[in-house]
């Protein structure tokens, strides 16, 4: 079995690691309703994907509780 001879220092494990980060998410405006959305996925708002309803929208109550 495989066994490394010494220990991975700090500075060479992180400096691996360097590249791992998330990215912000690239966002496309909503051809309906304008709302930034990601790429491929259904508007939460109005519930267009592919120029056509998926998911009719909820209706939003407009109390303030």
């Amino acid at each position: 079995m495989a066994v490394p001879k010494r220990k991975t220092s700090l500075q060479r494990k992180r400096s691996r690691r360097a590249h791992h980060a998330l990215g912000r998410p690239h966002l496309v405006p909503c051809k309906n309703c304008g709302t930034f959305v990601r790429s491929h996925r259904m508007c939460p708002e109005c519930g267009w994907y592919k120029d056509r309803v998926v998911i009719a929208p909820k209706a939003r109550s407009s109390s303030a509780d």
